[in-house]
């Protein structure tokens, strides 16, 4: 039981692409095919799953192995689940290593880098666009703003840790905000 555990969510962890909600009905075929849980008791793990803190997936996982064969399973489950993302980052991260020295991908990083600062002010973009309108100055535009200048300035100019800052900033907002 603690094998098939392992290897069913051992290939599920290895086709995992696009997020844990994305995988969830590959899970839910698997776990139904092999009759340890009913499509009924599979969505109650899930919406569990989904209040726990951290990957859903994951979480499906632990508690699936837990239904199935107590905390060796949930161990089994999950480590099955975990395992192949953690084997391709360590490969990558070998390749990155040894390839970062070549001069070809050392031109190819610092090529990559305006995109990768491009993804991100979209991103910012795309938050700033789909939060609240920020026409016309009033003090909840001016408050945005100051909490911006604030996080900006708190990490160029002072090398605030990021945690610092994003505190800092919640509080802020909660203070004005609340």
């Amino acid at each position: 039981m603690l094998f098939s555990l392992f290897w069913t969510f051992f290939k599920i962890g290895l086709v995992s692409f696009g997020g844990g909600f994305a995988i969830l009905s590959v899970i839910e075929h698997e776990v139904v095919a092999q009759a340890w849980m009913t499509p009924s008791a599979f969505a109650d793990a899930v919406a569990l799953a989904g209040m726990s803190p951290g990957p859903i997936a994951t979480n499906s996982a632990v508690l699936i192995g837990y239904k199935t064969a107590g905390i060796a399973g949930a161990l089994a489950a999950t480590f099955g689940m975990i395992l192949p993302s953690f084997l391709i980052i360590v490969a990558l991260a070998l390749f990155f290593y040894k390839a970062g020295r070549d001069k070809f991908m050392k031109a190819l990083f610092y090529g990559l880098k305006p995109m990768v600062a491009a993804l991100v002010l979209y991103a910012a973009y795309r938050v700033a666009k789909n939060g609240q309108p920020l026409l016309g100055l009033n003090a909840h535009t001016l408050m945005l703003a100051i909490i911006f200048v604030f996080a900006v300035v708190g990490i160029v100019k002072y090398k605030l840790h990021p945690l610092v800052v994003l505190s800092v900033s919640a509080l802020m907002g909660t203070a004005f905000f609340v």
